[in-house]
């Protein structure tokens, strides 16, 4: 499954044609205008037009069934297509009216009615408002949610695509971190032979520094010294962290949760191996990778 990111826009636009009524020429122009940004949950920030409320369940629920995070905003226009006079003839009135204009002239022998005295009669040009039955509303209702499937349709392909770039720098990062695992693994300063020296330079300072340091004293804090300078469980753990961050990489979907949680354990053993460090190069490998980790988790608040 492709990765996501959260940050998307598309708009989308629909002309639903239909039987005019008033003035309308039956058409409606829909128009969608769809954007997300990070976010930790879902949410829809929804603008409609007056009278088209009855959308707003539909249109959560389509949200919800196509992605799991990410703050949206969407904002839709309806707009009824007037004719190009802005009027139209009421076609059922003007039919009547010559039908019985032909009858009163074969009656009475009356001149032909003018079109200026056609279009005088009251109601025979309608300019009023646009009425819809529930069939038509109905319709139009349909449309909408339809075009606002289409909409997120080009979001996730969006956002898959921001994903694909993602998936280069997280995997990027990946490697980064270990790397900088083996190279602590393999520095100088954790060699048998060093850490020996060390341990023993230490203990003789403790000896110089208290004559009356028992030896059950001794032994307890030549121990925690040498607990102290092993980082060998440190480096184990981010061994093992590289590897569920790549199997969730593979993995794919809405992964940026846990990813972000593998963040905080890679940041966790970075600060443990700088405090426990008693070279300086181990030091530098530590706060290199504090830095790769802050940058890996950076890039993780994109990620679905």
């Amino acid at each position: 499954m492709a990765l996501q990111s959260m940050t998307g826009f598309a708009r989308q636009a629909l002309q639903h044609a239909g039987s005019g009524v008033g003035n309308a020429t039956g058409e409606v122009r829909i128009v969608w205008e769809v954007r997300s940004v990070n976010g930790k949950g879902l949410d829809l920030r929804l603008r409609l037009p007056s009278g088209f409320e009855a959308v707003e369940h539909q249109v959560r629920s389509l949200l919800a069934r196509t992605f799991s995070r990410g703050n949206f905003q969407a904002t839709l226009s309806v707009e009824f297509v007037q004719s190009e006079t802005g009027f139209s003839i009421n076609q059922a009135l003007l039919e009547e009216t010559l039908k019985l204009g032909a009858e009163l002239q074969a009656r009475y022998g009356l001149a032909p009615a003018s079109i200026d005295g056609l279009l005088s009669l009251k109601g025979m040009i309608d300019q009023g408002e646009i009425h819809q039955d529930e069939k038509t509303r109905a319709e139009i209702e349909a449309s909408i949610v339809a075009l606002f499937g289409k909409v997120l349709d080009s979001i996730k392909e969006a956002r898959q695509q921001e994903g694909a770039s993602l998936y280069k720098i997280l995997s990027s990062h990946i490697d980064t971190i270990e790397g900088l695992t083996q190279s602590a693994r393999k520095d100088p300063s954790r060699s048998i032979d060093v850490i020996k020296a060390r341990l023993a330079t230490q203990v003789g300072l403790l000896l110089d520094a208290g004559n009356d340091l028992d030896e059950t004293r001794l032994y307890q804090e030549a121990a925690f010294l040498a607990t102290k300078a092993d980082i060998q469980e440190e480096l184990d753990r981010l061994d093992t962290h590289v590897e569920s961050a790549r199997k969730l990489l593979t993995i794919g979907g809405p992964i940026g949760r846990k990813l972000d949680f593998l963040s905080q354990e890679f940041n966790r053993e970075a600060n443990t191996l700088c405090a426990k460090s008693n070279a300086a190069s181990i030091t530098s490998i530590g706060l290199e990778l504090k830095a790769v980790v802050d940058q890996f988790r950076e890039q993780v608040q994109n990620l679905e």
